[in-house]
């Protein structure tokens, strides 16, 4: 038995109720990620909240977290779900109910579901936007890798391990502890 699946349009993806689980559209396709793990979401919290934390005592923009939709293309559909983002003040104007353009910086967290094709495809589609800075994050590596964008391909910076800091171009000064990335504190 074939089973055939039905493109979401972007016009059906606005008229769609609110979903509340995780998801990235590719080329239409809805592609559902699997619940976060404790480890996953303790490292969001404590990634988001230092960075966070920096952002708003500078007043430089904004920082968001999943599950929230970053908007690749129209047509056909291409949806990302970044597990952090931050938008600077000078492209606020991309903040809308949905995010409609690249954030200056995105982080993922890797699971161990993640296919390096995966993570490739995702990486390919915050180019093709312009995102300027993407940092992959490995639970079982204890590692951030930090990724800028220069002339449309993605060069890495830095793997940073425990003890060491994350440094960011796109806000420079964050100096991001790893160890309290892990919890290691």
């Amino acid at each position: 038995m074939t089973l055939r699946t039905k493109k979401l349009t972007y016009q059906e993806y606005l008229e769609a109720p609110e979903i509340k689980v995780r998801y990235d559209i590719v080329d239409g396709e809805m592609i559902m990620a699997p619940s976060p793990t404790y480890t996953h979401q303790a490292i969001l919290r404590r990634t988001n909240r230092f960075v966070d934390r920096f952002v708003i005592d500078r007043q430089l923009g904004e920082v968001l977290f999943a599950p929230l939709d970053v908007i690749v293309q129209l047509e056909p559909l291409r949806v990302r779900q970044p597990d952090l983002l931050f938008v600077s003040n000078e492209n606020r104007g991309i903040l809308r109910d949905f995010v409609h353009g690249a954030p200056d910086l995105v982080v993922e967290i890797l699971s161990p579901s993640n296919s390096r094709r995966e993570i490739e495809a995702t990486l390919a589609d915050y180019a093709s936007l312009g995102v300027r800075e993407c940092w992959i994050i490995s639970p079982e590596g204890q590692t951030v890798e930090v990724l800028i964008l220069e002339q449309g391909a993605w060069t890495r910076l830095f793997i940073h391990g425990l003890g060491d800091e994350v440094e960011s171009v796109v806000l420079p000064g964050l100096g991001l502890p790893v160890n309290e990335v892990f919890g290691r504190t």
